[in-house]
C-alpha cells in the first residue's frame, strides 16, 4: 500500500502511532498556549519513547523568554521561528553525536491563543515543523497559520491537537507530495472548525515547491477563503499585513495586467490617499483574483496562474487569491482585520454588474441586503470609466444605466459618497482590454506590446506566456 493510501485510511490515533513506530525519526515537541494538545496524542497511543526526545510547554512568559528570547507578542510567526530554531539546535547538539548517523531529527512547535474565559480574544495560532528528511540532511521547514472556529475552548484544543498530528504526519510521510500534504491537514476535521490561511514550505526537501501555488491550493481546497503573497513570492498571513491598515483593492483577472489595471490603481490610490489625509498610516494595496477568475472551462490551469502572478510581481503587486465572488463577502473579510478605511476600485462595467439582482438570490434581503453588508464598514467604491469599443459610448458613474427599480438605490449610494467617480484617469488607456492583448498575442500582432508595461511585455516574450511565439 502506498503512503497516500495509508494516509487516507489512518485516523488521528493511527497517524500518531505510525509516527511513533518509525525508528528513524526522533524529535522535540514545544507548545505555548492551549496546553500540550499535540504531543498528548503521541503519548496516548503508545510507543512515544521511540519518537519524543523532549516535550516542553513554556507557558509562563518569563520562562518562554528565557528559552526563546523576548518578544512583543507570543502568538506570532517570529516567536514560532525562534522556538523551532532553538529546539532544533538543542537536539542536534545533544543527540547528534550519539545517534545522528541513524536518526532524522525534527521539532514540532506551536504558539496558540485559544478562546479565553470572556471569549474576547482572537482564536488563532502558528504551527511548524523543522526536520531533516534523512539523517545528516540540511533542515527543511513547514509553517502554517490556523484560525480556530469552534465556540468552546475545549473544542478548539481538540481541533488543534488533530491538525497538529496531521502536520507532523504529513511532514514525516507526505513531504514528497505537497498536494497531498495540503489536502491531509484537515483530515478528520472540517472547515467549520479550523481554517488554514497561510502555509509556507522551505528548505532542501521542498526546493521544488512554489509557495504561491500552495497558497492558491488552500483556497481551492476550501481550507481557507483567502491567501496572500508578496511580489517576491513570500507567503503572507492576512491579519498581520492588514491589521488596522487602510486597504485598497483592485479585483481583476489580470490576464495579463495592462496599462488600464495600473492606471486604475494609480487613480484610486491618489483619491483614496487624499481622502484619508495625513496620519492615516501606510495603505495596503492589493490585486485580488477570485478562484472563479482562475478557472478555464471549470479547471485550474496552473501555468496560466503562474503567468498572471509573475506579471503582477513584475509590477511589484501584492496578490490575494480568494473565493469571495460577491463583493460584500470580500468587504466583510477585509473588515475582519481592519476598522480603517477600505477602498475597492473597479470599472464602470463591473459596477453595472454589481447591481444585477441575480447574484443575490441566496440572500433573504436580496440586493438591498448585499449593499447593506458591502457598505457596513467604512468602505467606498472608486469607479474607472468604460469606453465601449464598438459604439464609442463613454460610461461613468454619472450616466451608468441600472434597472429602473434600483435607480433610487443607486442614486442614494452615489449621493452618500459610497460610490465615487475617478477623475484623474488617462484617456489614452480607455480603449485597452486584456482580451484584445491575448488575441493580438495569438495573432502575432506586436501592437499588443503598447497595451502593457515594458516589464510585462518583456516577461511575456521571454517566458512565452499566453502562447506567445516570436515571429520569424
Amino acid at each position: 500500500m502506498s503512503e497516500l493510501e495509508q494516509a487516507d485510511l489512518l485516523d488521528t490515533r493511527g497517524k500518531a502511532l505510525r509516527t511513533n513506530l518509525d525508528s528513524q525519526r526522533y524529535g522535540t515537541f514545544a507548545e505555548i498556549g492551549a496546553g500540550q494538545e499535540v504531543v498528548r496524542w503521541f503519548f496516548r497511543v503508545g510507543g512515544a519513547a521511540g519518537t519524543i526526545a523532549k516535550s516542553i510547554s513554556a507557558y509562563d512568559m518569563a520562562i518562554s523568554d528565557a528559552f526563546y528570547g523576548s518578544c512583543d507578542r507570543y502568538v506570532c510567526r517570529p516567536r514560532l521561528q525562534s522556538m523551532l530554531d532553538y529546539e532544533f539546535q538543542q537536539i542536534l547538539d545533544k543527540l547528534g553525536p550519539t545517534r545522528g548517523d541513524s536518526t532524522a531529527f525534527f521539532v514540532f512547535a506551536d504558539t496558540v491563543s485559544a478562546r479565553n474565559f470572556k471569549g474576547t480574544n482572537e482564536c488563532h495560532g502558528w504551527m511548524g515543523v523543522k526536520l531533516q528528511a534523512v539523517p545528516h540532511d540540511e533542515p527543511s521547514q513547514i509553517i502554517i497559520h490556523v484560525r480556530m472556529l469552534d465556540g468552546e475552548n475545549a473544542q478548539q484544543q481538540e481541533a488543534l491537537g488533530v491538525v497538529g498530528v496531521n502536520l507532523v504526519y504529513a511532514a514525516c510521510f507526505l513531504k514528497h507530495d505537497p498536494d497531498q500534504f495540503v489536502r491531509s491537514l484537515l483530515d478528520h476535521l472540517s472547515v467549520d472548525r479550523i481554517e488554514i490561511d497561510m502555509i509556507e514550505f522551505s528548505g532542501i526537501a521542498f526546493r521544488q515547491v512554489d509557495n504561491r501555488v500552495m497558497s492558491m491550493k488552500l483556497v481551492q481546497l476550501g481550507l481557507s477563503n483567502a491567501a496572500m503573497f508578496a511580489a517576491d513570492g513570500t507567503v503572507l498571513q492576512p491579519s498581520e499585513v492588514l491589521y488596522k491598515k487602510p486597504i485598497l483593492v483592485e479585483r481583476g483577472s489580470f490576464r495579463p495586467m495592462t496599462h488600464v489595471n495600473i492606471d486604475m490603481l494609480r487613480c484610486a490610490r491618489e483619491q483614496f490617499s487624499a481622502e484619508l489625509g495625513d496620519g492615516a498610516g501606510e495603505i495596503v494595496q492589493l490585486t485580488e483574483i477570485t478562484l472563479k477568475n482562475l478557472l478555464t472551462d471549470g479547471e485550474l490551469d496552473y501555468s496560466d496562474f503562474i503567468a498572471r502572478i509573475e506579471l503582477l510581481a513584475a509590477e511589484g503587486m501584492m496578490v490575494m487569491i480568494s473565493d469571495y465572488f460577491q463583493y460584500y463577502r470580500l468587504a466583510a473579510y477585509l473588515a475582519r482585520f481592519s476598522r480603517n478605511r477600505i477602498g475597492i476600485t473597479m470599472g464602470a462595467s463591473s459596477l453595472r454588474e454589481l447591481f444585477n439582482e441575480r447574484y443575490y438570490t441566496e440572500l433573504q434581503g436580496g440586493v438591498l441586503e448585499s449593499f447593506g453588508r458591502l457598505f457596513k464598514s467604512d468602505l467606498k467604491l472608486y469607479i474607472y470609466p468604460f469606453l465601449d469599443p464598438e459604439t464609442g459610448d463613454f460610461t461613468a458613474v454619472q450616466n451608468l444605466e441600472v434597472a429602473p427599480n434600483l435607480r433610487k438605490l443607486y442614486e442614494y449610494l452615489v449621493e452618500g459618497g459610497c460610490i465615487e467617480q475617478l477623475s484623474n484617469f488617462n484617456d489614452a488607456y480607455l480603449s485597452i482590454f486584456s482580451r484584445d492583448v491575448l488575441k493580438k498575442i495569438a495573432a502575432n500582432d506586436s501592437s499588443w506590446e503598447t497595451m502593457v508595461s515594458q516589464h510585462v511585455a518583456a516577461m511575456i516574450k521571454e517566458r512565452r506566456f499566453f502562447g506567445y511565439h516570436p515571429s520569424s
